[in-house]
């Protein structure tokens, strides 16, 4: 007796496609309740009518409320500081510990394997103590400083650099390349994907990180951008959501407008660096 074919939304494949789709509906939902209520009227925060009249003033009331290009500067200067500091260190660190032998080479191999599974909040009193001592609060140093040498980067760039032929490394030598010439000229461009992947994932993070800069700052001269939004949430006559709304697109638009330009280019790079 035939078994029974199930139906067309059942059939093998769709069942996934189906679960995607609808988490991309759960994902996109608080985006587009973020959109709607920040191109309209404040009274239209809370309901939705079809000929609703689209404003701005969300916008420019938000811009207003903060000093949003302090806040612009401050982030994009800090990302940059922390990226291009962790590809240097990361990019010496992982070179050595792929071609080199020397004493202790496992071990200290596995205490950067350890803090991949330290959260950072459990080190907030200590690296604030740190910084307290080196001078270094309220300044965007003090924000970057604790991450400046990525355990997840040494990882990547160091599987990356084992899966490339030593031969390349004899043929550079040969031409008389010294060391970190041959890491420039060799290793550095093979790896291209492997650091386009890790700098999507560290510049998402640390433009979104909010709990380490929000506890080493005190004014505005070094507050990121998720630290200054806080100031639509103290508002003496209440929470006014099409301005809060606001403010939070003008802080993920830099991110929502990269991705949707280069979103190929950020998928490639994470199929080629084999990063789930």
């Amino acid at each position: 007796m035939k078994e029974a074919a199930p139906p067309p939304w059942a059939a093998p494949g769709k069942l996934d496609t189906i679960g995607a789709w609808l988490l991309a509906l759960l994902w996109i939902l608080p985006l587009a309740y973020a959109v709607w209520t920040a191109f309209h009227p404040a009274e239209y925060s809370t309901r939705f009518a079809l000929f609703a009249p689209l404003t701005l003033d969300n916008f420019r009331r938000a811009w207003e409320a903060a000093p949003f290009a302090r806040y612009f500067l401050n982030t994009t200067l800090l990302v940059t500081m922390i990226l291009g500091v962790q590809l240097v260190l990361a990019t010496l660190a992982a070179y050595a510990f792929a071609r080199y032998t020397f004493p202790g080479r496992g071990i200290a191999f596995a205490l950067v394997l350890v803090q991949l599974m330290v959260m950072p909040d459990i080190l907030l009193v200590e690296n604030y103590k740190t910084m307290a001592h080196l001078g270094l609060v309220d300044s965007l140093v003090g924000i970057g400083l604790p991450y400046f040498a990525s355990a997840f980067a040494i990882f990547l760039l160091r599987q990356t650099f084992l899966g490339i032929p030593k031969e390349l490394d004899e043929a550079a030598r040969v031409e008389g390349a010294s060391a970190l010439q041959t890491l420039w000229r060799v290793y550095v461009p093979l790896a291209r994907p492997v650091y386009t992947a890790f700098g999507l994932v560290s510049v998402s993070f640390h433009w979104n990180n909010f709990l380490w800069p929000l506890i080493i700052t005190n004014s505005v001269n070094a507050r990121p951008l998720t630290v200054g939004l806080q100031v639509f949430s103290s508002v003496d006559q209440g929470v006014d959501w099409s301005v809060i709304t606001a403010a939070t697109l003008l802080t993920a638009a830099p991110l929502l407008v990269g991705f949707l330009l280069f979103q190929r280019q950020f998928v490639q790079s994470f199929m080629r660096a084999g990063i789930k």
